[in-house]
């Protein structure tokens, strides 16, 4: 069953410190994302500062719309929707901003809103490159956790 999500929802992709370096619980929501659970922007906010990292919020808004009334699956597939316009920036975040249900001459539909959030150590946003570096070996090191849980033979570790 997919994740209930609601407006001021944190998704972070997965990679391997950030449990370690937030110590907060999550679940699987869409391919490499994750809900964090109980947070909103502004606790994660504090959090992230407390362990000495930054915690950008980007201005600029994504949206998507749906014909139909709100329901789990039709929000899943929002937000895979928004995910897949996000994905170019490399950012390891996504706030839901606002979810708004209307009707237009009868037929309901649903708008979306997420800004991207990207979580660093240093306080300057890195760029584009620097992101799909960290990105490339936070994939890497997955894999590599992953290959030793199933007892495979990893060289060069």
């Amino acid at each position: 069953m997919p994740p209930t999500v609601q407006v001021g929802a944190i998704l972070m992709k997965d990679w391997p410190a950030m449990n370690q370096v937030l110590g907060i619980e999550s679940e699987l929501c869409s391919g490499e994302w994750s809900l964090l659970k109980a947070l909103d922007g502004f606790t994660l906010d504090r959090k992230i500062h407390a362990a000495g990292w930054n915690f950008f919020y980007m201005a600029a808004e994504v949206k998507v719309m749906f014909l139909g009334s709100l329901g789990a699956v039709k929000m899943q597939n929002a937000l895979k929707r928004i995910l897949e316009k996000v994905k170019p920036q490399q950012f390891n975040g996504l706030e839901v901003t606002q979810i708004v249900a209307r009707r237009f001459l009868g037929v309901p539909y649903v708008t979306v809103s997420a800004h991207s959030r990207h979580m660093q150590q240093s306080c300057y946003l890195d760029s584009l490159a620097t992101r799909q570096a960290f990105q490339r070996s936070a994939e890497w090191a997955g894999g590599v956790s992953a290959a030793k849980k199933a007892g495979g033979r990893v060289y060069g570790t």
